[in-house]
């Protein structure tokens, strides 16, 4: 009897589990191109649910606690919202119909407003339609770095330092890698009030190459290590570069740099985990919410020099059930970005914000320093809350940029312990280098719930947590949460051992 009164409360808990933990993985697309939808929302609780990746795909995990409904909705702009029952549920692929953007005539209004007059009330309401109430945010956040060496030239031109000749300039240059990626990927909660920040680290998981360069900064420190591991124990290093002397990125290479200085260094590339993961989150923050369509600072400039558009009112839609005007915006004159507002017709809110830079939004050149900033393009969606005022939702945003150093340089290496004129040898190049390097971020907010100032201030940070390092996508590693899927580079993301 005990035997079988074990095997019977095994079963009892293996379909308690069955039912209550199902995780649900499938991939939306188009039912007419059978194209996936990026981005599309997939509610499957109250006030609960995710947002496909740029492949379309989607995972849930349902959990005993969850509000459950009876089926799972996805909705997405231009698209039919359609529910899948849980019961039975095994499609791999669910297809979801276009609905065309209805243009005038269908909707009556009290008044009829012209685009500009539209636009007009939309700057006015952003104060109010803003929120500025202490709020908590369950968040995944995924950042990824996309470098490309395109050219390392290191034009080796003459050496008189034996340690510092042709065949390890050339060993530098091809050490370098020609492409590199890295993910970061990390769940939490993010507290926020008018003017501070606090964020909670859940778990959080990084996948890149530890040999790779994957910034600007890394390129930095990665030369400077091999040249200072090549340099005599009395030695250290000068640089200069055309008509410059003064000190380079700067005591760090210039100043006296002992042998263990450059171990050190090369330590920190061998184990650089984010230290401040904490910190490092909350920059982040900072700045996705300071390029908000309605900030001072953004680079997405529609609404502070809205001037320089022209609006365009394309039809009407409607998003979370809420019908809103479609207006499209395009240069007039010498402005950068072309795009799409969807702003609810009760409000006057910015419900959707589409955007891409037409032209490079900086150009930078002096002296063989070259500066592009090349993509700027994206998307923001905003929820109301139950304050009437609107938080975000969701972003993905893409930022470019292109760097090109074509400059001698002189690197002089001195002798500590010479009194008077210290320059022992000289190594001339005439380097030219050329680095582009994308950053894309994708924010879901899944949960946004109004706290009050006593909660935040009660809130204490735990900066001691860090992200798990990992070589190999790791498919288990988010087992049991609610993210964005990973695309299928992630996905096959492994760093080749060498032999």
């Amino acid at each position: 009897m005990r035997f079988l009164r074990s095997i019977f409360l095994l079963l009892f808990y293996f379909l308690i589990v069955t039912a209550e933990g199902q995780t649900i993985t499938s991939k939306v697309v188009d039912a007419k191109t059978k194209k996936p939808i990026a981005y599309a929302t997939v509610q499957f609780a109250e006030n609960q649910g995710v947002i496909t990746n740029e492949e379309g795909v989607f995972s849930f995990a349902m959990d005993a606690t969850d509000k459950k409904l009876d089926s799972f909705y996805i909705s997405s702009i231009g698209y039919e919202k359609k529910g899948f029952p849980f019961e039975h549920f095994s499609d791999t692929t669910l297809f979801i119909a276009p609905k065309a953007i209805e243009l005038g005539g269908v909707y009556l209004f009290d008044k009829e407003l012209s685009v500009d007059d539209i636009i007009e009330k939309m700057i006015q309401r952003i104060p109010e339609n803003a929120n500025n109430d202490p709020v908590k945010q369950r968040y995944f956040l995924r950042q990824s770095i996309f470098g490309n060496i395109q050219k390392a030239d290191f034009g080796f031109e003459k050496s008189s330092i034996e340690e510092l000749n042709k065949e390890l300039i050339d060993s530098i240059a091809d050490a370098l890698p020609r492409y590199s990626s890295h993910y970061t990927e990390s769940l939490g909660d993010f507290y926020k009030t008018n003017s501070a920040y606090k964020v909670d680290v859940i778990k959080a998981a990084e996948l890149y190459d530890k040999k790779n360069i994957g910034s600007f900064e890394d390129l930095a420190k990665r030369v400077e290590v091999m040249l200072t591991k090549n340099v005599k124990p009395d030695s250290y290093l000068k640089i200069k570069s055309g008509i410059f002397s003064q000190k380079v990125q700067v005591d760090s290479i210039l100043s006296d740099i002992e042998a263990e200085e450059a171990e050190k260094l090369e330590k920190e590339l061998q184990n650089d985990t984010i230290s401040g993961l904490v910190d490092g989150q909350k920059q982040i923050f900072e700045e996705l919410l300071g390029e908000i369509f309605y900030q001072e600072d953004t680079k997405l400039n529609v609404v502070n020099k809205n001037r320089k558009y022209d609006f365009t009112l394309s039809g009407y839609s409607e998003i979370e059930e809420q019908e809103v005007y479609v207006i499209d915006f395009k240069p007039k004159r010498s402005a950068d970005f072309k795009g799409r507002f969807f702003i609810n017709i009760e409000d006057f809110a910015v419900m959707r914000i589409d955007f891409e830079n037409l032209k490079n939004l900086k150009n930078f050149r002096l002296l063989g320093i070259f500066y592009r900033e090349t993509l700027y393009k994206g998307s923001m969606q905003f929820s109301k809350l139950k304050n009437g005022r609107y938080e975000l939702k969701f972003a993905d945003f893409n930022f470019g940029r292109w760097l090109r150093f074509d400059r001698p340089l002189d690197v002089i290496e001195k002798n500590k312990n010479v009194k008077g004129r210290r320059k022992q040898n000289e190594l001339r190049l005439n380097i030219d280098f050329r680095l582009k390097n994308t950053n894309k971020w994708e924010l879901v907010v899944f949960e946004n719930t109004l706290i009050d100032q006593t909660q935040f201030d009660n809130f204490k940070e735990d900066k001691s947590k860090k992200s798990t390092y990992m070589p190999k996508y790791n498919p288990e590693f988010w087992e049991g949460y609610n993210i964005m899927e990973p695309n299928q580079a992630i996905k096959g993301f492994t760093v080749e051992t060498e032999d």
